[in-house]
């Protein structure tokens, strides 16, 4: 077994839409939920103005796990990198994918000089908690997700 991780390109694409689909699915996401196309995340990671970076993790030139970031702003911290996702295929956990992608996020942190990193984790995941817990990570209590779809109907 060869496990790499790397920069994602943007031939990684429809992979990672795929794997996106599969989140939804394990996080129980309701049909119609996901609204991003192939297309938009292309442009919004690779266009002109990406506001997306992601790393993948290959076994054997396969893609099998992402973990997706962007740039967050906090007015108490500064500069963070806000992990929008990390998974890694069902099939392929265990192998240590996870544990690299994280790994190579922290390097990345470091590297640009952030404040830290952030993300959220569902309260029922417990395999993830105790993944994060093995980092040090602080898991806050007392906070509500908040979101707002436009065009409101």
């Amino acid at each position: 077994m060869s496990l790499t991780i790397r920069h994602a390109a943007r031939e990684d694409c429809p992979r990672i839409m795929e794997l996106i689909e599969e989140l939804a699915e394990f996080e129980k996401a309701p049909p119609g939920t996901i609204t991003a196309t192939l297309s938009h995340l292309e442009d919004s990671g690779f266009g002109p103005h990406p506001v997306w970076w992601a790393f993948v993790a290959e076994e054997n030139g396969h893609v099998i796990g992402f973990a997706l970031y962007y740039i967050r702003y906090s007015t108490w911290r500064g500069q963070r990198l806000y992990l929008e996702d990390l998974i890694v295929t069902h099939e392929k956990r265990g192998l240590g994918a996870g544990r690299l992608l994280f790994d190579r996020l922290i390097q990345e942190t470091e590297e640009k000089g952030f404040s830290g990193m952030t993300w959220q984790v569902l309260d029922w995941n417990e395999p993830t908690i105790q993944f994060y817990k093995k980092y040090g990570a602080d898991i806050e209590a007392g906070w509500h997700n908040c979101n707002l779809t436009v065009p409101r109907l």
